[in-house]
C-alpha cells in the first residue's frame, strides 16, 4: 500500500469516528485533538478502527505515534512493513 492509500484509509476511519474531519483541511503535523473536537474515547475508537481496518496490531504504548496524520502515515507504513 502507497503513502496515498494510506492516509485516504486513516482520513476514511478518522471521519468515520469525527464526521467534522471531512470539512477540515487537515495540517499533518498538528495533533488531532488539537484541530477536531478528539476525546480520549475518540482516540481509543481511533486506533481500534485503524487495527480493523488495515489489520495492524496497535499496542496502547505506540498510541501517541498516531497523534497527527503525519505520523500515523509514518507509524503504520513501518507497521505494515514487518
Amino acid at each position: 500500500m502507497n503513502e496515498t492509500e494510506l492516509r485516504a484509509k486513516i482520513l476514511g476511519v478518522l471521519t468515520g469516528i469525527a464526521p467534522e474531519a471531512a470539512e477540515v483541511d487537515l495540517d499533518p503535523m498538528v495533533g488531532f485533538r488539537d484541530q477536531l473536537d478528539f476525546d480520549s474515547m475518540d482516540f481509543l475508537n481511533f486506533a481500534i478502527g485503524l487495527h480493523e481496518e488495515l489489520g495492524v496490531d496497535i499496542p496502547p504504548r505506540d498510541y501517541p505515534r498516531l497523534a497527527t496524520l503525519a505520523s500515523a502515515v509514518t507509524y503504520l507504513q513501518s507497521r505494515l512493513g514487518e
